[in-house]
């Protein structure tokens, strides 16, 4: 018999929706010994198997696709946010019509969806067997946890992503020129949505000059500097003169000591100078 303790070791950190919905699905695993368990996403209109165990049999694969209609996950969601359990898929009246449930025989199926916070579906997720299983009341409890837990990470991963785009908006300023000003803390992750951003807003609008200010940079690392020097000659290919403006005092000690090889790259102090670089400048009006 597993322990709460038991449970707890086999949590591990979770990056992003992703790595929580196959922790999810080794957790349930553990505990419920169903041949398969996965979880689903729909849009309504088809039905994608995002993560899948299985164990004797292979019933289900990752990326499998089907339209919603025909799943046992619609019938999940039809029945609400209470878990649902068919015991017999061949003599139930709201699975018995359908094909999956035909290839199952007396197989079957548990599940229970999984919301976003302003109750909007996302998926399912699901236990199925080709033969019958006995749940239990803790089995029960089991998945509504663990569809409650993924509400929560959904919207975790919702207030992540806004956070990232926040902390790295793309400012056009006129025809061909555009300003990336990056604020706070630089991971690997954080690092190459950047820089894929900067590539795709660059081609999108076309331009001819990117000013990059760094002067929201909580601290300068390998992973930063890497990342800088990676974006200048990427942009440089496309066409694009990067320009890095922002190098507070305590950003150059560090890019000195990181040795970055700068010396192709266009600095500037702030952003006024380096748009008065390329032809821009301040006109002050006469107040009347």
């Amino acid at each position: 018999m597993k322990t709460v303790t038991d449970m707890k070791k086999s949590v591990s950190f979770f990056n992003n929706f992703d790595d929580a919905a196959q922790g999810v699905l080794d957790i349930i695993s553990e505990f419920v010994k169903i041949n398969t368990l996965f979880i689903a996403k729909n849009d309504k209109v088809q039905n994608e198997i995002i993560k899948v165990i299985n164990q004797d049999q292979v019933l289900l694969q990752e990326g499998e696709k089907l339209p919603f209609n025909e799943t046992l996950c619609k019938l999940s969601v039809d029945h609400g946010r209470d878990i649902l359990i068919i015991p017999d898929l061949e003599k139930s009246e709201l699975s018995q019509s359908l094909d999956v449930a035909k290839d199952l025989g007396e197989g079957c199926f548990i599940g229970i969806p999984i919301y976003y916070e302003n109750g909007e579906n996302y998926g399912t997720i699901c236990g199925l067997d080709s033969k019958s299983f006995s749940f239990t009341e803790e089995h029960v409890r089991l998945f509504e946890t663990m569809a409650s837990l993924l509400t929560f990470v959904l919207e975790l991963d919702n207030a992540n992503k806004q956070i990232q785009n926040l902390s790295a908006p793309f400012v056009p300023i006129t025809s061909g020129v555009a300003v990336l000003p990056v604020i706070g803390f630089i991971n690997e992750d954080r690092a190459e949505k950047i820089i894929q951003l900067s590539l795709q807003k660059s081609q999108e609008l076309n331009l001819d000059y990117l000013v990059i200010d760094l002067s929201g940079i909580s601290q300068i690392n390998h992973v930063v500097s890497s990342s800088l020097l990676k974006i200048a000659s990427l942009l440089k290919l496309i066409g694009v003169t990067p320009i890095l403006t922002g190098f507070h005092p305590d950003l150059a000690l560090k890019a000195l000591s990181l040795q970055m090889q700068l010396k192709d790259i266009v600095i500037e102090a702030n952003l006024e100078r380096a748009l008065h670089k390329i032809g821009f400048s301040l006109e002050k009006r006469d107040t009347v």
